[in-house]
């Protein structure tokens, strides 16, 4: 599968996956599944590989047959003897997912376009005297 899954319920992953998963529910990713994805859900349970950032609301465990490469935000975290990780770790009471760019506002607002008035930097009779005494006798 290549593209956005998203699941309203529990997800079991026996293949491959490659995009963007969002799961309500938990998410299982099996012994022979590879996922080149983000995944989001309320538990990950990681038995086979995966490689992407992993947002686990309540509860991420990487199996010892599991792998993940890639950073993730979790409540809690169990990595089993065995298993491979590595990335960076974010953990508290509630990880939420970051918001989607969609649903950003620019902190900076937008510039404006305002007329100006072109003026010389020199007074033009000013300038005419400076062209002539700079002229060569």
């Amino acid at each position: 599968m290549i593209g956005q899954l998203y699941v309203e319920g529990d997800l079991r992953v026996g293949g491959i996956v490659e995009g963007e998963v969002e799961v309500t529910g938990d998410v299982e990713i099996g012994d022979l599944a590879k996922v080149k994805a983000s995944v989001s859900a309320r538990d990950v349970i990681i038995r086979g590989h995966v490689i992407g950032a992993v947002v686990a609301r309540k509860r991420l465990e990487v199996t010892r047959s599991g792998s993940l490469t890639g950073d993730v935000r979790v409540a809690r975290l169990e990595i089993q003897d065995g298993a491979t990780f590595s990335g960076k770790v974010s953990m508290g009471a509630a990880a939420e997912a970051p918001a989607k760019a969609s649903e950003t506002k620019p902190v900076v607002p937008e510039p404006k376009p305002v007329a100006v008035e072109p003026k010389p930097v020199v007074p033009e009779p000013e300038a005419q005297a400076a062209t002539k005494a700079a002229a060569p006798i």
